[in-house]
């Protein structure tokens, strides 16, 4: 369970200080998909970046299955992360000369994982695990960036705009792969992302504006990734 309380958070540019996150509270249980919505500027990256440990919050209480984030040291958080932690970006962040193998296999290491073969065929794959980077489509790649994150076995899988780079069919297609492999795995996915149709495919929505929750709710059903609107 993720417990955040009372979190605040501000960048500074020289003399300005900008407050990005305001007094943030939330929870969110063990094996749900949670989707935080927003527009640009409404704190929802930096949300998940206080969330996940990749940056501490100024202030208030973050706990992760119970243990505390904001008393941990950066040695501390790099551990936590490493335990712990999955992540899937816009961005792929693939080595360009390591094959769809290798790139997994980097996540793998992390948690002694000799079974990350597994994981390649679930995100369709397994034809391809000799290949490049450059040699995969974007989707194709993006899949390798997910496989990777699922390789070290984490309980905790954060996503910062993982479909954004994609077109519609292949952003669906990413989308199913993923709900299917948190039904089957059972780890909790926190997804930050502006398109609102995704949100229909959670347990849990929160709406950031303006550095603040405006609004959380529940969805009754869950669609999939073929059902939702684009």
């Amino acid at each position: 369970m993720i417990v955040a309380e009372n979190i605040t958070k501000s960048y500074t540019n020289g003399k300005t200080v900008t407050p990005v996150l305001k007094d943030v509270s939330l929870q969110i249980n063990d094996g749900e998909f949670v989707v935080i919505l927003g527009a640009s500027g409404s704190g929802k990256s930096t949300l998940l970046s206080v969330l996940s440990g990749l940056e501490k919050a100024d202030g208030g209480k973050i706990t992760v299955g119970g243990e505390e984030l904001s008393e941990m040291t950066d040695k501390q958080l790099t551990d936590f992360r490493k335990r712990t932690v999955g992540f899937v970006f816009q961005q792929y962040f693939l080595l360009p000369h390591l094959t769809v193998e290798g790139n997994v296999k980097l996540g793998a290491n992390l948690a002694n994982n000799q079974d990350y073969a597994k994981i390649i065929e679930a995100v369709g794959l397994g034809e391809k695990s000799r290949r490049r980077p450059a040699e995969l489509s974007g989707g194709e790649q993006q899949r390798v960036s997910i496989a990777r994150a699922l390789a070290k076995k984490p309980s905790l899988l954060f996503l910062d705009e993982p479909t954004g780079a994609l077109d519609e069919e292949t952003g669906r297609g990413i989308l199913d792969y993923l709900t299917k492999l948190q039904t089957e795995l059972k780890f909790t996915a926190v997804m930050v992302t502006h398109n609102p149709f995704i949100a229909d495919m959670a347990d849990t929505v929160i709406k950031m504006n303006s550095g603040r929750i405006a609004e959380t709710y529940k969805n009754k059903t869950r669609k999939t990734a073929y059902e939702i609107g684009w």
